[in-house]
């Protein structure tokens, strides 16, 4: 169906012809508009350049223009459906998918959406005051549109916890609204979402490696055999995808401009001339990455298993996998610590999804991580960055509770301590950061410490004024 934009919430899954369900969501955007106004962005704003969703389709789904950011039209937006989908995994595979959910998955189904659904606002709250410091109105720009974005897939999780789980529903999506970033009386679920995001370089990182995770998270929802659930993770996507190329691109120009003043200077100490050293852009990266592994959950999950057996989450890419897509019989190899020492163990596939899963994302950060080091190629330097081993500075699974370098080795906590201040941000490394970060608000000027971008939004030019300031 056509987005319908003359409704109250903008949507194309007929809420006009289901007059208690959109009851509902109309008292609830009113906090959600609250919300929005407290602890969404900080920086007032006349209008900013946006994209806003018109079609779901191929065809072409995307309108640009100016708007007021309070008026950003959110709305309930789902891939079309097909009618004759198949459940490609698990123990119903084959099986129509289904429409409503079945009573004995419903409390994983909410707990699965409720999760997705923390993340949302979570990463809006984290970035809260970054407009206050952009480095350029093209910045500027692509900052509020991840926020309204991530706003959208709020709005996309609560409609599922409306429509499809009742009075339980609707508490949970009160209290997505409840918990907030870094709060102690009620934090948010995941603990990367409750990691501060105080400056730019820091919001490329978290869009690179966080928005990343992201990215393989809503893949094996799209997989589900809860077909609204698939819908709505399918069309998501579409939008995360702008999160990670402000991510990509993002540290591009950060490595970029450190790069054009090594080589002008002929000298690694380039905080003296005002850019980032590759030292620090490494601890970035390494915080980032190895928090955003810990997303993945433990190596191994009896809860990943049976959410696979069940059909609720499948694997990325299910459909493209040359296997049974059962699982029942397969084994798989994964890291972990035995003995003090750095291992693998063969484990059945199923309980190992979580990995495979995790496997997946650090190939796909690996692409990133490749294209930073053709810059410093490119610009005739030898250095190198790097993403460090899977067991570094993990909190979560089999690496939890071990001291491991970003090399790769198990070493005594004293080792460990003394090398912390070389493989992650110090205080003076984020107080240097800190320091550049001084706003541009000027079309076509930006922070001496990032270069800039390639390419405008939709074909503007780079001095467009992507953003009118009050």
């Amino acid at each position: 169906m056509p987005i319908d934009y003359t409704e109250r919430i903008p949507n194309n899954v007929d809420l006009a012809d289901d007059r208690r369900l959109k009851r509902a969501l109309e008292s609830w955007q009113p906090k959600f508009l609250d919300w929005w106004q407290t602890l969404g962005p900080a920086l007032p704003t006349q209008d900013v350049y946006l994209r806003t969703a018109v079609d779901v389709g191929r065809a072409g789904w995307a309108h640009f223009g100016h708007v007021a950011l309070p008026e950003y039209r959110w709305g309930i937006f789902l891939a079309d459906r097909k009618p004759d989908r198949r459940i490609a995994f698990g123990q119903e595979m084959g099986a129509p998918v289904w429409q409503q959910v079945p009573g004995e998955y419903r409390a994983d189904l909410q707990r699965l959406i409720v999760v997705q659904g923390d993340t949302e606002p979570a990463s809006v709250e984290q970035q809260r005051h970054l407009g206050m410091t952009a480095p350029s109105l093209y910045d500027l720009r692509n900052l509020f549109q991840v926020n309204v974005e991530e706003g959208r897939h709020l709005w996309a999780m609560v409609y599922l916890l409306h429509a499809y789980f009742g009075r339980e529903g609707r508490d949970e999506a009160e209290n997505l609204l409840v918990r907030n970033s870094g709060s102690e009386e009620s934090p948010r679920i995941l603990g990367a979402f409750n990691e501060e995001t105080p400056d730019w370089l820091s919001f490329y990182m978290f869009t690179y490696f966080t928005d990343r995770d992201g990215k393989y998270q809503l893949g094996t929802l799209k997989e589900s055999a809860f077909d609204p659930l698939s819908r709505t993770c399918e069309f998501m996507l579409k939008e995360e995808a702008h999160h990670m190329m402000v991510g990509t691109t993002g540290v591009d120009r950060v490595v970029r401009r450190t790069a054009e003043v090594m080589r002008e200077r002929d000298t690694d100490e380039v905080a003296a001339y005002g850019a980032i050293p590759l030292s620090v852009i490494q601890k970035y990266l390494n915080f980032h990455y190895s928090v955003s592994l810990d997303l993945f959950g433990s190596e191994t999950s009896t809860n990943a298993a049976n959410y696979f057996t069940a059909g609720l989450k499948g694997r990325w890419m299910e459909e493209r996998r040359k296997d049974d897509h059962r699982l029942t019989d397969a084994f798989t190899e994964i890291g972990t610590v035995r003995d003090d020492q750095l291992t693998g163990v063969e484990i059945p596939s199923l309980i190992g999804l979580n990995q495979d899963l995790r496997d997946e994302y650090a190939a796909d950060c690996a692409g990133g991580v490749k294209r930073w080091n053709a810059i410093l190629t490119d610009a005739g330097l030898d250095a190198r960055l790097y993403l460090p081993h899977q067991g570094f500075n993990r909190k979560v699974g089999a690496y939890s509770g071990h001291h491991i370098t970003p090399d790769g080795r198990i070493v005594a906590a004293e080792e460990w301590e003394a090398g912390r201040d070389t493989w992650l941000p110090t205080p003076d490394d984020k107080a240097y950061v800190e320091s550049l970060m001084r706003p541009v608000y000027d079309p076509g000027k930006i922070a001496a410490w990032v270069a800039p971008p390639s390419n405008g939004i939709n074909g503007k030019p780079f001095d467009y004024e992507y953003v009118h300031l009050i």
